[in-house]
C-alpha cells in the first residue's frame, strides 16, 4: 500500500463525510484512498478522479450517470458502489473496500497458473460480467488490474462504467483510445465501439495470460500491438506452454475470435463454456487450492471415486464409529419374535362401572374448580394520541397498572402525548395487568451549530457532526471576515431544524474587485480608496475618451484581500475633448445637435435611465453593488455631448 504522506488529500474530510486515512494506489485516471465514512462508521475505498477529468463537465455528467447504474448492480463478485459526489473541484466514488491483491499482483508474484486454477478465477469474473451484461452494462476495460482477490479467496471485479464515462471527455474527442491496448477487441481498436462481446474478447485474452504468464502480442509501440489484435488470430496458449489442455485452447479461441459474431454471445455464455471445461479437466493427485472461494459446483464430489462401489472399501469415518457385529438369531428380513407364555391367574375382578363413575366425578369437580379459578380478561383501550395525564387516568380507571416508558421523538405525535403502548391497543390481557405508556418527545429538532469564522472543511465537519447536511456553499464579498472563512449559515446559528436538514453556508470571498472600466479617473481612484484598495493611476495615449479608465489590474470580479494594490490605466487627460471627438469615424459636423448631460448621481437607476433616454442619450449601466442608486456617471454633469452619446452609470 502506498503510504505517501505528502498527498494533500490525506487527513481531509471530504464532503463533510469521508475522512481520508491513506493512499492505496494511483492509476492513470484516478487515485484510490482508504477512508472512513464518519456518518455510517465504516471503512470504504474512495476513487478520486484526476483533476483533468474532474474539470470536464461532459465527464462529470457521464460519471454520475454511470455511478448510478453501477450502484444498482448487486452481485457477490462485483465491488459494490455506495455513493458518488463532488467536493468543490474533486469528483469521487465511494466503494466497498476489498483488502487483498489485484490479479496483476498475483501474476507478478507467481507467474502463470495451472489451467484448473485459472478457470476457477475466470468463472467468478465471468459471473460478474454476465450480471452486468444482463443489466445492459458493458465494462469496456477487462484486465487483471481490475480484478481483486480478497484475503479469503473471493474474486471481485471493479471499475464498471468508468471507461464509458471517460468516453465523454475531451481525451476521446482528440483521438485517444479508452481501454488497455493488450486486451482491446479489434472493433474497439478500429471504431472505439464496444459491446458485451468486446468484454468476452478481453476475458479471453486475460485467460490466455493466466495460463501462459504473458499476453499473446507484444510490440515496441502500443499501435503495433493494436495492429496485431486487428489483423492476427490469437495463437493457442499451448503454443506458448505445452502443458495447457486443449479445452483451454478451444475456450480462448472461441472468446478471441476477430469477428464479434463468432464469439460467445455474452459473458454468461462464456461462463457456461468455462464451467464445462473445468468439469472435464482431469483432477491432479494434489489439486491446487481454489482461489475463487465459494464455488460449490467446483468442489470435489463426496463419496468414492468413479467406478468403485461404496461397499468395496470401508470409509475411515465409518469404521471409527461402527458398532461391533452381533450374531443374529432371527433373520434380518423378519420382525417376528418368539412370545413368552404368561401363566393365567385367578383373583379379584374390579367393578368397572363404579370405577368409571368415580373417574367422571373427579374430572367434573376438577373442571368446575378450574373454570371458577380462571382470571378475567380485558382488552387494552385506545390511549395513543391522548395527553399522558389523561391516558394514565383512563388506564387506572379501567383497572390497569401504569408504567412510564422512555420517550421517543416523532414527527406526527405532539410532545407530551402517548406515542405507543405495551401491550398494544386491542390486545387481550389479564385484568389488572401493567400497561407501559411511551410518551412522544415531539419532532426531533437539531440546533444549527455556530460555524462562523471556520474554514469550509471545518464547517462541513461541524455540521455533519450535529446530524445535519451541507446544502449549497456560496461565496460573498465581505470586508470584515477573512477570506475563505464562513460568514454565516442559513438557517442561522441557534435555529432548530429537522435532523438531516440542509444548511447553506456562506463563505467570505474577501474583497471582490469592482469593475471601474470606463469610469472617470478621479471618481475611479476615489471609489477604490474608499473600498479599501491602494489605487495607482497611470496615463497612456489611447483613442478612448480622455481621462477615463481603459484597464485595471487585478481584473474585475477577482477575489482580493483588503488593502491590495490596484493599477488603473486611463486615457491621457490633457487631450482636448473636441480634438478627440473630431478624430476617426466620429468627425464633428456643424449640423450636429448637442445636449447638456444632466446630473443623475443619487437618483434611482431606473429614473436616471428614463431621464437620459428622454433627452436623446443612450444609457449603459454597470453594477458596483446592490444599492440601485447611481453613484457615478460619465460624462460628468454639465458636459455637452452630441445626441445619441452613451452615458455610463454606476450603481
Amino acid at each position: 500500500m502506498d503510504t505517501t504522506t505528502a498527498d494533500p488529500l490525506v487527513g481531509r474530510l471530504l464532503d463533510g463525510r469521508y475522512r481520508i486515512e491513506s493512499r492505496i494506489a494511483r492509476g492513470g485516471m484516478a487515485t484510490v484512498y482508504l477512508a472512513l465514512d464518519v456518518r455510517l462508521d465504516r471503512t470504504v475505498a474512495l476513487k478520486v478522479m484526476h483533476r483533468s477529468l474532474a474539470e470536464d463537465p461532459a465527464f462529470v455528467r457521464r460519471f454520475i450517470g454511470e455511478a448510478k447504474s453501477v450502484a444498482s448492480l448487486s452481485h457477490p463478485n462485483v465491488v459494490h458502489v455506495f455513493d458518488q459526489g463532488t467536493d468543490t473541484d474533486i469528483v469521487y466514488l465511494s466503494m466497498e473496500y476489498v483488502p487483498g491483491k489485484t490479479l496483476r499482483d498475483i501474476l507478478r508474484d507467481r507467474g502463470r497458473l495451472p489451467a484448473r486454477e485459472a478457470l476457477e478465477i475466470m468463472i467468478p469474473v465471468l459471473a460478474a460480467l454476465g450480471a452486468a451484461h444482463q443489466a445492459g452494462m458493458v465494462h469496456r476495460d477487462v484486465k487483471p488490474e481490475n480484478v481483486l482477490m480478497t484475503d479469503d479467496g473471493r474474486v471481485k471485479v471493479v471499475d464498471f462504467g468508468l471507461a464509458r464515462a471517460i468516453e465523454a471527455t475531451n481525451q476521446t474527442r482528440t483521438g485517444v483510445m479508452i481501454g488497455t491496448i493488450g486486451y482491446m477487441a479489434p472493433e474497439q481498436v478500429m471504431t472505439g465501439a464496444a459491446d458485451v462481446r468486446s468484454d468476452v474478447y478481453s476475458a479471453g485474452i486475460m485467460l490466455f495470460e493466466l495460463v501462459t504468464g504473458q499476453q499473446p502480442y507484444d510490440g515496441e509501440t502500443p499501435m503495433s500491438v493494436a495492429y496485431r489484435h486487428v489483423h492476427d488470430t490469437v495463437p493457442a496458449p499451448s503454443s506458448f506452454v505445452p502443458e495447457v489442455p486443449p479445452l483451454v485452447d478451444t475456450l480462448v479461441a472461441h472468446a478471441t475470435a476477430r469477428e464479434p459474431a463468432d464469439r460467445p454471445a455474452d459473458a454468461t455464455a462464456m461462463l457456461v463454456e468455462a464451467v464445462d471445461a473445468h468439469r472435464m479437466l482431469p483432477r491432479t493427485t494434489t489439486p491446487p487450492t481454489s482461489r475463487s472461494g465459494q464455488h460449490g459446483p467446483l468442489a470435489a464430489p463426496h463419496g468414492p471415486p468413479p467406478g468403485q462401489h461404496a461397499s468395496s472399501q470401508p470409509d475411515a469415518r465409518t469404521t471409527v464409529h461402527a458398532a461391533p457385529s452381533v450374531p443374529q438369531t432371527v433373520p434380518g428380513h423378519t420382525m417376528i419374535q418368539p412370545r413368552a407364555e404368561v401363566p393365567s391367574r385367578r383373583g379379584f375382578r374390579p367393578n368397572w362401572f363404579l370405577v368409571i363413575l368415580a373417574g367422571v366425578m373427579v374430572v367434573a369437580v376438577a373442571l368446575t374448580g378450574w373454570f371458577f379459578a380462571q382470571p378475567d380478561y380485558v382488552f387494552v383501550p385506545k390511549l395513543v394520541g391522548k395527553n399522558m395525564v389523561v391516558a394514565e387516568k383512563n388506564a387506572v380507571q379501567d383497572g390497569f397498572q401504569v408504567k412510564m416508558g422512555e420517550g421517543l421523538y416523532d414527527e406526527k405525535v405532539a410532545e407530551g402525548h402517548v406515542l405507543s403502548t405495551d401491550p398494544a391497543e386491542g390486545s387481550e390481557v389479564v385484568s389488572g395487568s401493567t400497561i407501559t405508556l411511551v410518551p412522544s418527545l415531539g419532532p426531533k429538532r437539531v440546533v444549527v451549530p455556530n460555524v462562523a469564522g471556520m474554514t469550509g472543511n471545518d464547517a462541513r465537519a461541524a455540521i455533519a457532526g450535529a446530524g445535519l447536511t451541507v446544502g449549497s456553499v456560496k461565496r460573498l464579498a465581505n470586508t470584515e471576515v477573512e477570506r475563505d472563512k464562513v460568514i454565516r449559515t442559513s438557517p442561522q446559528v441557534g435555529e432548530k431544524v429537522k435532523e438531516g436538514a440542509k444548511i447553506d453556508v456562506f463563505v467570505s470571498a474577501g474583497l471582490v474587485m469592482p469593475d471601474v472600466n470606463g469610469m472617470p479617473k478621479d471618481e475611479a481612484a476615489a471609489y477604490l480608496q474608499q473600498q479599501g484598495f491602494q489605487a495607482q493611476v497611470q496615463e497612456v495615449d489611447d483613442d478612448a475618451e480622455p481621462c477615463t479608465v481603459i484597464a485595471q489590474t487585478p481584473k474585475a470580479k477577482s477575489e482580493v484581500d483588503r488593502g491590495a494594490q490596484v493599477m488603473v490605466t486611463v486615457a491621457r487627460c490633457q487631450t482636448d475633448f473636441w480634438d478627440w471627438f473630431s478624430r476617426g469615424d466620429n468627425q464633428a459636423r456643424d449640423d450636429q445637435q448637442f445636449g447638456v448631460v444632466p446630473g443623475v448621481i443619487g437618483k434611482d437607476v431606473r429614473d436616471a435611465r428614463a431621464e437620459l433616454e428622454g433627452l436623446g442619450f443612450k444609457v449603459r449601466i454597470q453594477r458596483l453593488g446592490n444599492r440601485g442608486v447611481v453613484q457615478f456617471q460619465r460624462p460628468l454633469p454639465g458636459n455637452e455631448r452630441p445626441a445619441g452619446t452613451t452615458v455610463f452609470l454606476w450603481h
